[in-house]
């Protein structure tokens, strides 16, 4: 692992580490998303989230790590922009219908012990490249 010595990280909002090993991720209720795959839209929306500060990577991926409590909320979009591709893919096992897009974020995160609050600034998002679809793999492909 990397020397974090020198970090000047203060945060690290995320959900931890599983004791199967499962990581930086957390169940979402079924009516936190909709989805439109056929025409390329989404959108997540999560509300007062428990999730913990660790306050920097090495300390989140340490075995006893320390944290202080924590809550985010935060909605994404996915748009469509660009033409549906379809993929068969016999070599790694899937195939799908995906439609390319772009997504956004806005979020607002606070450390409920320090009061420390930290928000998307409501200017421009930024965009980044994605895709929604549909996908069979595993035993559902073919």
């Amino acid at each position: 692992m990397g020397d974090f010595s020198n970090s000047v990280q203060l945060h690290d909002f995320e959900p931890g580490i599983e004791p199967s090993g499962l990581f930086w991720t957390m169940p979402a209720p079924d009516d936190a998303i909709d989805v439109d795959a056929r025409e390329g839209h989404a959108r997540l929306r999560m509300r007062n989230v428990r999730v913990p500060d660790f306050h920097d990577f090495a300390n989140a991926v340490s075995r006893n790590p320390v944290s202080e409590p924590g809550h985010v909320s935060f909605d994404v979009r996915w748009r469509p922009n660009g033409d549906p591709v379809t993929i068969h893919d016999d070599t790694f096992g899937f195939s799908g219908h995906y439609v390319p897009g772009a997504s956004t974020i806005s979020f607002t995160v606070h450390d409920d012990l320090s009061g420390v609050v930290y928000t998307s600034d409501g200017g421009p998002q930024i965009t980044v490249s994605g895709g929604v679809g549909l996908e069979r793999n595993g035993v559902f492909f073919r």
